[in-house]
């Protein structure tokens, strides 16, 4: 089938999922790109222009550095060299050396890593073979035994009909070899060689709450609280208890993960919403959270008016779509905060309104500030447990920190989206130039970038990852200059050529839409974040000051 056949057959599947309106496109967990706004889009003069074709380049040092390793970061031992990147006045020789210390050591481990794996399974087929052959004497004492009972000399039923039985796969107890299916003995012998193996093969990991422990797990099950962890609580802690916090050093600090326990008054620090000087800090909170408050007498009940209905009602509707797999967004008194972080937002920001895709970035926050007044998991926490006043100040610090990140970040939401145009085109071509061979794959099959990145800009990826992993992505883009506005262009390059494998694997239009649009990451934890942010830093290092590197 034809490129324009399959992507025909594609829309036509998914056409119930794509009205033509934006607000279906946010709704589902993983929808598709809408075509009809992308067709006005085009139709508007907002078509990007495509990268033309160059000549081969030589291998850059990034992608020498890709086919080296697909983990550019090892989190566990090189935390500090982590630290030092963010800084801002280091210079490139001092990166790259870093950068190339990190993939050594790491390189090592897997390599150890790979000899204890093969050691593993040799002891595992050895163990296997042994319990092979201890199956076959157990059958041939089972042969003689019914030839015994054959032959009368076994005088009791009951005791040769339970020595006979065994289980089979349909419930069946069959009580002689005569009646087991055809070819049983093997497949047993397969049964158990298969047991066998799973016995003594590692476990998988165990499955992570989507939020729980967000800042402290990864997909290896680390125990919540190393020595290392506490040392780095620690500096947090000290940091924070002086008079007047240093928010360079609590940038550099934050950039390769925050702890749960400081995490809340980090970000309030961070985003601006809460000054430095300690002294300050609970005056300000009690009047922002008052004019809050304030906001919500005055605007509220405005919600029902003819100019405004139009707005609250698709609020109303996107609500019970955030995070539906998390229950606790699917409590009434959640949604109902969240409606009116939205509605209050949008009629104080006439410029873009309510855009769908904003539900979502009201979700890190508020969970983070969850966590400053509970200990146990967030996934499934009643909040109507917590104190009134508890719900008031985790809405009003909702609200006000959503609100510094989308000031940096508004044109994405003002008319026809300018902003997600202009980054969806950089990131083509950025990875026209860091993997050529990708971005001729998708060319080849017709994949716009805007078909599947345009989601990632409007949503910072939230849609892709599990939400554990977009709050350590926060602790970054918190700490980096112009993290949601700038950065996260490089961390959506990094995203994709991750997925390098997968994606040249894909022969067709539509097999590329959907892994694009459902990548597995739902296992995802600390560890492949860190290595994502360090591989997008590095990006970011080489590009963000040379533009003309990727520009053809």
């Amino acid at each position: 089938m034809s490129n324009e056949g399959n992507k025909k057959q594609f829309w036509k599947r998914n056409a119930a999922k794509v009205p033509g309106s934006i607000q279906h496109v946010y709704g589902a967990q993983h929808p598709p790109f809408d075509p009809l706004l992308h067709a006005n889009l085009i139709k508007a003069g907002n078509r990007l222009p495509p990268a033309t074709p160059g000549k081969p380049k030589k291998a850059t040092t990034f992608q020498e550095f890709e086919s080296i390793t697909s983990d550019a970061w090892d989190v566990g031992d090189d935390d500090d060299e982590l630290l030092a990147m963010a800084a801002k006045n280091l210079n490139i020789e001092v990166v790259m050396e870093t950068a190339n210390k990190v993939i050594e050591n790491h390189s090592k481990q897997q390599e150890r890593q790979r000899q204890d794996d093969a050691t593993e399974l040799e002891q595992t087929e050895e163990d296997t073979q042994e319990e092979v052959a201890e199956d076959e004497d157990e059958e041939e004492d089972e042969d003689d035994e019914q030839v015994r009972v054959a032959e009368g000399d076994v005088t009791s039923p009951e005791v040769s009909f339970a020595s006979l039985s065994s289980p089979y796969a349909d419930g069946r107890l069959v009580k002689s070899k005569s009646e087991a299916p055809i070819g049983s003995p093997k497949e047993a012998e397969g049964e158990h060689a298969g047991l066998h193996r799973q016995r003594s093969l590692p476990h998988r990991p165990p499955i992570i709450p989507l939020v729980a422990r967000m800042a402290d797990q990864n997909t290896s099950g680390t125990p919540a609280m190393t020595e290392r962890e506490a040392s780095r609580l620690d500096k947090f802690k000290q940091l924070l208890a002086g008079p007047n916090t240093e928010l360079e050093e609590l940038r550099k600090l934050s950039w390769s993960g925050i702890p749960r326990q400081v995490r809340p008054i980090t970000w309030k620090l961070l985003s601006g919403y809460l000054p430095a000087n300690a002294e300050r800090r609970e005056s300000v909170l009690q009047r922002k959270r008052q004019e809050y408050f304030g906001f919500i007498q005055q605007y509220y009940d405005s919600r029902n008016d003819e100019n405004h209905q139009d707005t609250y009602r698709q609020i109303h509707i996107d609500i019970p779509r955030t995070n539906p797999l998390i229950p606790l967004f699917q409590q009434a008194s959640v949604q109902e905060i969240f409606e009116r972080i939205l509605f209050i937002w949008a009629i104080r920001h006439p410029a873009s309104g309510y855009v769908q895709g904003i539900n979502d970035l009201v979700t890190p926050f508020f969970v983070v500030y969850v966590f400053e007044y509970i200990e146990e998991e967030v996934e499934n926490f009643d909040v109507s447990s917590l104190e009134e006043e508890a719900l008031r100040n985790i809405e009003a610090d909702s609200f006000w920190c959503m609100s510094k990140l989308l000031d940096g970040i508004q044109d994405n939401y003002t008319f026809a989206q300018p902003g997600i145009q202009k980054k969806v085109q950089a990131l083509e071509e950025l990875v026209s130039r860091i993997d050529e061979s990708v971005h001729r794959h998708m060319q080849q099959y017709e994949v716009e970038y805007l078909q599947f990145a345009f989601r990632w800009m409007n949503n910072l990826l939230m849609r892709e990852l599990p939400l554990r992993c977009t709050i350590r992505l926060w602790d970054t883009y918190q700490a980096e200059p112009e993290g949601f506005s700038h950065f996260h262009l490089y961390v959506c390059a990094a995203f994709l050529v991750r997925w390098r494998k997968e994606i040249l694997e894909e022969g067709d239009f539509q097999g590329l839409m959907i892994l694009l649009q459902n990548l597995p990451t739902m296992h995802w934890g600390n560890e492949e974040v860190s290595v994502l942010l360090a591989e997008a830093y590095r990006l970011k290092f080489a590009f963000a000051d040379a533009p003309n590197h990727y520009k053809r």
